[in-house]
């Protein structure tokens, strides 16, 4: 009798010790990392969706908030389960090097130049964005570059190119290597002039002392997807997570939070949703 019991004891902590074992590699499975560019975090739109998301899923959303091109850079070596960007030539670029499954549209807002009240380069209410960055660099003024490789920084740079001017070495131009809500505190403080997107400017505004001075030129449309990573070239890339959180940001629920986030607090949505429509280019 004493045998059968200690059998039955030695079973016991078999399999107990076979659940322990199992336990980290699924809570693994339950991890999401999400690459994503700076400003869905510094509007806050990432604090009101990802616990919905996660309640919804059980997954555990990991953000990093980067640059686009660092996100895509990450997603290029299978360091993120999925990304949400901003870059749609550099987006083409990692689907067409096999780095995503699918690339969905999720949203779009725009972007301004801002800049300093008293406006020395003379550029309020210009109705071109490249002529505006010209007129900046001809008066000497300064303008506060983010320098750090993300989809703003591409948008600034495909502005600088149209204005026919490389202003890398210039004295009017600086570089931060920041994200969006830092770089827009340094042009506040230094009062010079900078490309933000519109939904992180207004997010941060009330501290910041800078108007929008150029806005509404087609050139500064801001496109969003969501991209998940291709497990079948990263094999440790969480397909099934990165599927769930693509399908939520597209999914109806997410959809109408986008469509009326921001609304109460600043006046306007902060950004403006797109699932389901055709692309913009």
């Amino acid at each position: 009798m004493k045998m059968r019991n200690l059998s039955l004891v030695w079973i016991l902590a078999l399999c107990l010790a076979a659940l322990v074992a199992g336990s980290p590699a699924e809570a693994a499975q339950k991890n999401l990392i999400l690459a994503t560019t700076t400003s869905t975090q510094d509007t806050g739109l990432l604090d009101v969706l990802i616990p919905i998301f996660e309640k919804k899923t059980g997954y555990f959303v990991k953000t990093i908030a980067v640059g686009s091109g660092q996100a895509m850079a990450m997603g290029s070596k299978g360091e993120a389960d999925v990304l949400l960007v901003h870059s749609s030539a550099a987006e083409k670029k990692f689907m067409a090097e096999g780095n995503g499954v699918s690339r969905k549209l999720v949203m779009h807002n725009d972007f301004i130049i801002v800049g300093p009240r008293a406006d020395p380069a003379g550029i309020r209410g210009m109705k071109s964005a490249a002529e505006a960055m010209k007129q900046i660099a001809d008066k000497g003024a300064v303008f506060t570059s983010r320098g750090d490789n993300s989809g703003t920084h591409a948008k600034e740079k495909d502005l600088w190119k149209a204005s026919g001017l490389n202003p890398e070495g210039q004295k009017y131009y600086q570089q931060t290597g920041l994200g969006m809500g830092q770089t827009l505190n340094v042009s506040a403080e230094k009062k010079t002039y900078t490309l933000t997107d519109r939904g992180t400017y207004l997010a941060l505004k009330k501290n910041l002392g800078l108007d929008i001075l150029v806005e509404g030129d087609a050139i500064l449309l801001n496109v969003y997807h969501v991209i998940d990573v291709n497990p079948a070239k990263f094999p440790k890339v969480n397909a099934p997570a990165g599927k769930a959180f693509a399908d939520f940001m597209v999914s109806k629920e997410a959809q109408a939070i986008i469509t009326t986030f921001g609304v109460d607090k600043y006046g306007s949505p902060l950004f403006f949703p797109d699932a389901g429509k055709p692309e913009y280019e």
